[in-house]
């Protein structure tokens, strides 16, 4: 398990509009787990929807005042999304240059790209079963290429695909709003929702998959069922409610990237004050406490897309430092 991951790594999205800052601050934060930054703040196309439907395969997206629609053919939107994430691209192999070691990349997963991207007619692509089984294998294909031209940009790499998934708990619930805001789309049955994310996650050949949702209620089991090897979540909203799923998905070998950093500026206990809730978790499991440093991966509690770029660099080096102190003294 230590081969695959490392003990911090941050959760995709920073602040601001360059490019090759964000790579280096990713890289230079995380010399044992960086990852590939993602820069909401340049606009439509550099957002987590966009910057996955120009990752689509003949499929496309245009910007709507509602949102993102699927329309016929690759317009100026889809173009702009694929030049940002060919900057990025280009910044993060300039800043990993003979690096080997585990690399995270980010894209929407199946079922938030569903509820976010509209159909022609303007209702989600949640509401048509067949047009999400059409999404999600272009979504999984997309993801194919998206990590074959990673392999060859940083061959040293070991690749992680996060599934960025924070409406995956509402899709379960029927809890997602129909264009109209007066209803909302039926509940997905849970083997669909399950055996779809097993599929697009198996496009990275046998390699990890973490699913991130910074949303309550974290589908802990299902997401062990579909085959996900972490799950990335906010610390601060775990409630006791959660305490058998974890324990399960521990002693399975999933994973926990625990987001215990805050997103967004504020003050920073020390570092061994942001990993306490862990270890009081660990001990109200009852797991061993030697299981601390190969089960869990310090993070962010979500992106940093609405810190300073000042807290966003403190909060990656706080990660750094409070998965050394869980690590030095996990009792």
């Amino acid at each position: 398990m230590n081969d695959t991951f490392a003990p911090a790594t941050g959760i995709g999205s920073l602040p601001g509009h360059d490019a090759r800052e964000a790579a280096k601050t990713a890289t230079g934060s995380f010399e044992d787990f960086p990852f590939l930054p993602e820069l909401p703040a340049r606009g439509p196309g550099a957002d987590m929807i966009g910057r996955t439907a120009g990752m689509l395969v003949e499929l496309y997206a245009r910007v709507e005042p509602s949102g993102w629609r699927l329309g016929d053919r690759p317009g100026r939107d889809t173009k702009r999304a694929r030049a940002w994430l060919g900057q990025d691209l280009d910044a993060l192999e300039e800043f990993t240059q003979g690096y080997e070691g585990p690399l995270k990349v980010q894209a929407v997963g199946p079922w938030t790209l569903a509820a976010a991207l509209e159909l022609r007619g303007g209702e989600a692509v949640l509401s048509d079963p067949g047009a999400h089984r059409d999404l999600a294998a272009s979504l999984a294909e997309g993801l194919r290429l998206h990590l074959a031209e990673l392999r060859r940009r940083v061959p040293g790499a070991r690749l992680v695909l996060q599934l960025d998934e924070p409406s995956l708990t509402a899709v379960l619930r029927g809890q997602i709003r129909t264009a109209s805001g007066y209803r909302t789309h039926r509940a997905v049955d849970r083997q669909v929702v399950e055996a779809t994310l097993r599929e697009v996650a198996g496009v990275h050949d046998g390699g990890p998959v973490v699913v991130h949702s910074c949303a309550p209620d974290v589908p802990f089991a299902l997401l062990r069922r579909a085959g996900v090897t972490g799950v990335s979540f906010d610390f601060s909203l775990l409630t006791e409610r959660d305490d058998d799923a974890i324990g399960e998905a521990v002693e399975g070998g999933t994973r926990l990237f625990t987001g215990v950093v805050p997103g967004t500026d504020t003050a920073l206990s020390d570092p061994a004050g942001s990993v306490m809730g862990v270890r009081t978790l660990w001990r109200r499991l009852g797991l061993r406490p030697e299981l601390l440093a190969e089960a869990v991966t310090v993070t962010p509690a979500c992106g940093l897309a609405g810190a300073s770029p000042d807290y966003a660099r403190r909060a990656l080096a706080h990660c750094v430092r409070a998965a050394r102190s869980l690590a030095d003294n996990p009792e």
